[in-house]
């Protein structure tokens, strides 16, 4: 996990980290990492604070840290800390919401 005293996130970024496909099939084969399907669906790490609206009110983010969210297949920075990758998106990049 990301010390999050190391990420100040600015305005509306979201910090997040692709929920990792599985590595073995249900009958316990493995699956070699490069045939791995690339899932499209993160958890929420980290929110930045807002962004100002044409008034000058903070208008806050739509998802919260421990959200679970759809992403976009292509876009955003990824971030690599230790051995950890994550991506850095606005929150208006995000496609949809996961409610559990």
């Amino acid at each position: 996990m990301v010390p999050m005293a190391s990420f100040e996130l600015e305005f509306n970024t979201v910090l997040v980290q692709r929920i990792k496909p599985a590595q073995k099939t249900a009958s316990g084969i493995y699956i070699p990492e490069k045939n791995q399907e690339k899932l499209n669906i993160a958890n929420v790490i980290a929110v930045g604070p807002g962004i100002q609206n044409a008034q000058g009110d903070l208008v806050k983010l739509s998802v919260n840290a421990g959200d679970k969210v759809i992403i976009p297949a292509f876009g955003g920075s990824n971030v690599k800390v230790g051995e950890e990758e994550y991506l850095i998106l606005r929150d208006s990049d995000l496609l949809a919401k996961v409610e559990e």
